[in-house]
């Protein structure tokens, strides 16, 4: 099956809307959804979030065109692509969490396929950085193996494709400035403070 499954629950109702969840579940277990994605609320809207058989793949913050991301999911990784709530349900539940305060780490796995390279190295660097603390561009750099490309490490972080959970928003410039985030920085300040982070807070290396 090579076309791009796409069907919203939206914009169905009555018995058309449960013949498409049962079209859903009977898709689940049979194996044929690659990539799972599901509108999640949290206090920036509803986030598009999607998982692979791997793990979470992609948090993309509201905007204007979730097609388009998608889409983008069915060209990279596979055109198996189904809305699919019930499948993102331990996400939902752990971002639930943590944006109410009662989480401090993600236990769901990530996949990140969508990078590669120093890319790559820079997020698992950046996944590392605990609750509540703060590296520097040049820490992550570093830590990816390349002290030197600390604008590189920046371009890494722009790039993120699973904000929040893997967390760029703690890492900032040297002597605590925030830099930038591809969220937005109101976002990014909401994050930290939701961290107990003071944003002007200098940051200090990660061991």
């Amino acid at each position: 099956m090579n076309e791009l499954f796409e069907m919203r629950s939206e914009d169905l109702d009555g018995p058309a809307n449960r013949a498409a969840a049962r079209f859903v579940e009977r898709a689940r277990g049979a194996g044929l959804i690659d990539v799972a994605y599901a509108f999640v609320p949290s206090p920036f809207g509803d986030l598009l979030v999607a998982t692979s058989r791997r793990g979470l793949v992609r948090i993309d913050y509201p905007g204007p065109d979730p097609d388009r991301a998608i889409e983008e999911l069915a060209t990279e990784l596979s055109p198996r692509v189904l809305e699919s709530p019930g499948s993102l349900d331990p996400v939902r539940r752990e971002l639930d969490e943590y944006f109410a305060g009662r989480r401090q780490a993600f236990d769901v796995p990530v996949d990140l396929s969508l990078v590669r390279g120093f890319t790559r190295r820079v997020l698992r660097a950046t996944a590392r950085i605990p609750f509540g603390e703060l590296a520097t561009y040049r820490d992550v750099a570093t830590r990816a193996g390349s002290p030197a490309a600390v604008r590189a490490a920046g371009n890494a972080l722009g790039s993120n494709p699973i904000p929040i959970v893997v967390p760029c928003h703690r890492v900032v410039r040297t002597g605590g400035g925030l830099g930038g985030y591809t969220g937005g920085l109101e976002r990014k300040e909401f994050l930290l403070e939701l961290e107990g982070v003071h944003h002007a807070a200098r940051a200090d290396p990660v061991p």
